[in-house]
C-alpha cells in the first residue's frame, strides 16, 4: 500500500515527532517508509517556523547543519507507518465502497489479530461489524465529514501482546469498549476511511460499577420508603380502598410521600395522605415519624382539625427545617360524608355516581410545622356510588404549567375513571403521564362508597331509637335491641350478648350523661355495632370495681364481652360510646 498520497493529509501529522530506535534507518534518505511527497510541506513548515523564531536563534543553539535540533530526526525522515504502528490506539485504514482493508497498526493486531490486506471489512473485521461501524463508514464516505461514536462494546474482544503471540502463550479474552472516530481520507483517488479507536474499557467498567452502585443505593432507598408505608391497607366494612406509590426519577433520593387508612371503630374510618417537602433519607425519616404520630392521634378519635393541630406542633419539634403538607379525613357511614382538615395540601376530589366531580373547598391551613395557626374542619359529601381521591403534588405538578391546571386535568381524568379503586388508581397515573422517569414521587389514595343493592344490601342495616330518659329508658332499649337483633337473624348467643351490651351502655348514659340520648344499632357484613350518644362530653373510663361497689362495672362488662369498645366526643358537644361484635363467618 502506498501511503505517500494521503500521509500529508492526516490531521496533525505535521505536528507529530517520534524517536527512531534504528539510527541508520533514521538518517537514510532512501529509507523505507519515508514520505517524499510530504517533504515540501514539511520544508515550508520549517521555513515558516524559522521566520517566526527570527535570526537570533542561530549560533550556540545546538542545531544541526539543516537547522534540526541535535538528536531529533527531521520530520521528512519519519514514516507514517512507523508513527501509526507506535500509537497505543487502534488504527485501521479501509478504502472503497466495500471498505477493503488497506492497513491495521500493531495495537489493532494485538487486540483483534492480523487482518489480510484487500479483504472487505465485513468479511475479515467482525469487530467493526459488532461496533456498528459499517453504516457509519458509509455515511463518512458520502458526507466527507468525520463521525465519532462513544463507548461501543465488543463482546469477548481478544487482548494480548506480540511477545505472547510469538511465544505461543495465547491471548487473554475479555470484553472491550472503544470510542471510535471515522475520518474520510483520499487514497489514490478513491475514498477511504481512517478508523481511530481508543480503548476505554477501564472507563466503561468504572462507569458501569458506578451505575450498579447507584442502582443498589436507589433500590435500598426505595425499599426504605416502602417499608415506612402501610404494607397492607386496612379494608373498612363500608368502603373499598386502594393506594399507589410511585417513586420519582432514577436517582437514589426518595421523597416523603405517605398515605394511610385507619379504622377508628363503630364503622368510622380515617384516611390520611401527606408529603414531606424535599428528598432523601431525612425526608423519609420525618415522614415515618409523622405517619406513626397520625396513627397514635387517630386512636384518640379526635376531630380532623384537632389531629392536625397536634401534628403541627410535633412537626416543628421533629425538624423545624422540614415542611410537610397533610390531609386528614374521617368517614362515618351514618353521615354519608367526609369530614376533613387540610394543612397546605391539595384538595380532595369526589366523583359522584353520575360522573360529576366536586373539589373540596376551604378550609385549608398552612403546612405542618409553621405553628401559630388554628386549623378547622370542613365536609364534603360521599354518597353511595361516590369515589374520592386523595393525592400528592407529584401527580398534578408540572414545571411547564400552573398547578391549578394540573388539578383541573386530574378532575377531567377522574370524571371518566370507572372500576375498582385499584383500577381508578392505575388509570389516573396513566392519564397524568406518570412514568418510571417521572421526576417526583407520587402517592394516590382512592376510596369508594359502594352503592349496594340486592343481596349485598341485605348484609347492611341500621336501626336507631331516641331515648327520653327516665326509668322506662333501659327496658325500652332492651326491648328494641331484642326485636332488631332477632329480625336480623343473629344467633341466640350473639343476640343475648348484644342486648346485654345495649343495657349496660344505656345504663351508663342514664347515670353519667345528659339528654338527648340516642341508641343506634348497625350491622355490616362483618360486625355488629352498638352505639349510645348523649349530651355530656365526659368520656367514660374502664376502672376496677371493688366487690362491695354497687356501680362501676358496666364498661368493664362491655369490654369483656365485646370484640372492641371505645368512646369519642361528638361535634357540637356530647359523646358517643360504642362497642363491636365480630359476626361468625
Amino acid at each position: 500500500m502506498n501511503f505517500t498520497r494521503w500521509s500529508a493529509r492526516l490531521p496533525g501529522t505535521q505536528r507529530r515527532t517520534a524517536a527512531r530506535t534504528d539510527a541508520g534507518e533514521a538518517h537514510s534518505p532512501g529509507a523505507a517508509g519515508s514520505v517524499p511527497a510530504a517533504r515540501g510541506e514539511f520544508e515550508r513548515h520549517g521555513e515558516r517556523k524559522g521566520r517566526r523564531d527570527g535570526a537570533g536563534a542561530g549560533a550556540g543553539s545546538g542545531d544541526g547543519k539543516d537547522g534540526t535540533p541535535t538528536g531529533v530526526p527531521a520530520l521528512e525522515e519519519l514514516g507514517v507507518r512507523d508513527v501509526l504502528d507506535g500509537l497505543p490506539a487502534l488504527v485501521a485504514l479501509v478504502y472503497g465502497p466495500d471498505h477493503r482493508v488497506a492497513y491495521v497498526n500493531e495495537a489493532y493486531t494485538d487486540a483483534f489479530g492480523p487482518r489480510e490486506a484487500g479483504t472487505t471489512a465485513a468479511e475479515s473485521c467482525p469487530e467493526l461489524v459488532e461496533l456498528g461501524l459499517m453504516p457509519l463508514m458509509d455515511q463518512v464516505l458520502r458526507s466527507g465529514k468525520p463521525r465519532t461514536v462513544k463507548s461501543r462494546k465488543v463482546q469477548s474482544a481478544t487482548f494480548g501482546t506480540a511477545h505472547a503471540l510469538a511465544n505461543g502463550s495465547g491471548t487473554v479474552a475479555r470484553d472491550g469498549s472503544y470510542t471510535v472516530t471515522c475520518t474520510p481520507v483520499d487514497t489514490s483517488g478513491s475514498g477511504g476511511v481512517l478508523i481511530f479507536a481508543a480503548d476505554v474499557t477501564d472507563h466503561a467498567e468504572a462507569a458501569e460499577r458506578l451505575r450498579s452502585s447507584e442502582r443498589r443505593l436507589r433500590e435500598t432507598a426505595v425499599a426504605l420508603q416502602r417499608s415506612l408505608l402501610p404494607q397492607e391497607l386496612e379494608q373498612p366494612d363500608d368502603l373499598r380502598v386502594a393506594a399507589t406509590y410511585q417513586p420519582g426519577g432514577t436517582d437514589a433520593a426518595v421523597g416523603g410521600d405517605w398515605y394511610d387508612v385507619i379504622t377508628l371503630g363503630a364503622g368510622r374510618t380515617a384516611l390520611v395522605i401527606g408529603d414531606v417537602m424535599g428528598r432523601g433519607v431525612r425526608a423519609a425519616a420525618v415522614m415515618g415519624q409523622l405517619r406513626t404520630a397520625v396513627r397514635a392521634y387517630a386512636r384518640l378519635d379526635l376531630p380532623p382539625h384537632e389531629v392536625l393541630q397536634l401534628l403541627d406542633g410535633l412537626a416543628a419539634e421533629i425538624d423545624a427545617s422540614q415542611i410537610a403538607t397533610c390531609v386528614y379525613a374521617v368517614h362515618d357511614p351514618n353521615e354519608g360524608r367526609l369530614v376533613y382538615a387540610s394543612a397546605g395540601h391539595l384538595p380532595i376530589l369526589v366523583r359522584a355516581e353520575d360522573g360529576t366531580v366536586a373539589r373540596a373547598a376551604d378550609p385549608t391551613g398552612p403546612p405542618l410545622g409553621t405553628g401559630g395557626w388554628i386549623h378547622t374542619s370542613g365536609t364534603i359529601d360521599l354518597a353511595p356510588g361516590s369515589t374520592a381521591v386523595l393525592y400528592t403534588d407529584g401527580l398534578v405538578e408540572r414545571r411547564s404549567e400552573d398547578i391549578d391546571e394540573g388539578v383541573a386535568s386530574l378532575e377531567r381524568a377522574l370524571a371518566g375513571a370507572k372500576g375498582s379503586p385499584q383500577v381508578v388508581c392505575d388509570r389516573l397515573i396513566r392519564a397524568m403521564g406518570v412514568t418510571a422517569e417521572h421526576d417526583d414521587d407520587v402517592a394516590v389514595l382512592v376510596l369508594q362508597h359502594p352503592a349496594r343493592t340486592g343481596q349485598a344490601a341485605e348484609l347492611f342495616h341500621n336501626a336507631a331509637l331516641d331515648l327520653l330518659g327516665g326509668i322506662e329508658a333501659a327496658p325500652r332499649a332492651r326491648a328494641f335491641a331484642t326485636g332488631v337483633l332477632s329480625s336480623w337473624r343473629f344467633p341466640v348467643e350473639l343476640r343475648d350478648l348484644g342486648v346485654l351490651a345495649t343495657s349496660e351502655l344505656v345504663a351508663n348514659s342514664l347515670q353519667h350523661g345528659t339528654p338527648p340520648m340516642r341508641l343506634r344499632l348497625r350491622r355490616t357484613d362483618r360486625r355488629l355495632i352498638i352505639e349510645v350518644t348523649d349530651g355530656d362530653d365526659h368520656l367514660p373510663l374502664r376502672r376496677h370495681a371493688e366487690p362491695a361497689d354497687e356501680a362501676g362495672r358496666g364498661i368493664s362488662i362491655v369490654a369483656t364481652i365485646a370484640s372492641s369498645w371505645g368512646s369519642r366526643r361528638t361535634p357540637g358537644g356530647g359523646k358517643a360510646v360504642w362497642c363491636e361484635f365480630a359476626l361468625p363467618h
